[in-house]
């Protein structure tokens, strides 16, 4: 009885985080998406110090075209004789670029607006929402289609094109999380302290709604990174000759029976990255449910 009272003891005594990370650890899946994408920061980062982007990365080497994979070039050489290793590395920043950069913006944007919605209801909540219905009755790679046609092809005009899809699904979550929450006796009591609605809104009520966001923010990423790759693919992405994954694949398409590891090794990175980001995600939504602590 003494050591079961002693658990319990030690279990109130940790701080949420403390308990999310204790739990989080305990799912392999997570452990294993987190430990991969922490890996490819790491390579996202120092890939521009270890390669020359211009004489390694986009440079032509004909005489070299069409290798497959050896000592010498470990995942072999497109059609142009570009070392596919250097170029899988490199093209992680720009996925990664891409997808928490859309995240982040979208992110923001759904959230206030979600966050507004839901505290203030009536015709406020009624115009974003409906607003925010148009937006989700159009399939996300068409929205993103019409605006990089409009704006033109460039990793910039990508990423502000995918954060519109991202900023619908924050903003539901957000909305749903903020009504649940906007009655609470804690919401009132700072309302009698005299508090602004703005300083409500940012200070108790939106990090009491974090924890469905968070997980939603980690497998938002995949789906962007998954987009985008897309697009590239189109030929509508990330211009060429930048070592996207997409766009990779998109080149290597054509050599499929003679040299098919130009398209398997770029679809491998995207897949290898969004499991990851989907095993970590799944691992955040059972680390964060309070009805998962047994």
């Amino acid at each position: 009885m003494a050591v079961k009272n002693k658990s319990v003891e030690n279990i109130k005594s940790r701080s949420l985080a403390e308990e999310t990370w204790r739990r989080l650890l305990k799912n392999k899946g997570a452990v294993f998406g987190m430990c991969f994408l922490i890996l490819l920061v790491v390579v996202a980062l120092l890939s521009g110090f270890i390669y020359d982007y211009d004489t390694q990365i986009i440079q032509m080497n004909m005489k070299e075209a069409l290798q497959p994979p050896s000592a010498a070039h470990w995942f072999g050489t497109d059609s142009l004789g570009r070392d596919i290793f250097a170029r899988v590395l490199y093209g992680a920043r720009y996925s990664l670029l891409i997808g928490v950069g859309s995240v982040t913006i979208g992110l923001i944007v759904g959230v206030t607006l979600g966050a507004i919605a839901g505290f203030y209801g009536g015709v406020v909540d009624q115009i974003i929402m409906r607003c925010v219905d148009v937006f989700y009755s159009i399939p996300n790679i068409m929205i993103a289609v019409v605006v990089v046609s409009l704006l033109g092809t460039s990793t910039v005009n990508l990423l502000i094109a995918l954060c519109f899809t991202c900023a619908t699904s924050f903003c539901r979550i957000a909305r749903a999380a903020v009504m649940t929450i906007r009655d609470q006796e804690y919401v009132e009591s700072a309302y009698a302290m005299g508090l602004p609605t703005w300083k409500i809104i940012l200070k108790h009520i939106i990090p009491n709604c974090l924890s469905p966001i968070i997980v939603q923010v980690t497998l938002l990423i995949g789906t962007t990174i998954i987009a985008a790759s897309s697009l590239s693919f189109l030929g509508i992405g990330v211009p060429s000759p930048a070592p996207e994954w997409g766009a990779m694949l998109s080149d290597g398409r054509q050599h499929m029976r003679d040299a098919a590891y130009l398209c398997v090794i770029p679809g491998l990175a995207i897949m290898m990255t969004v499991l990851a980001l989907n095993l970590l995600g799944d691992g955040l939504r059972d680390a964060l449910d309070p009805k998962m602590k047994k």
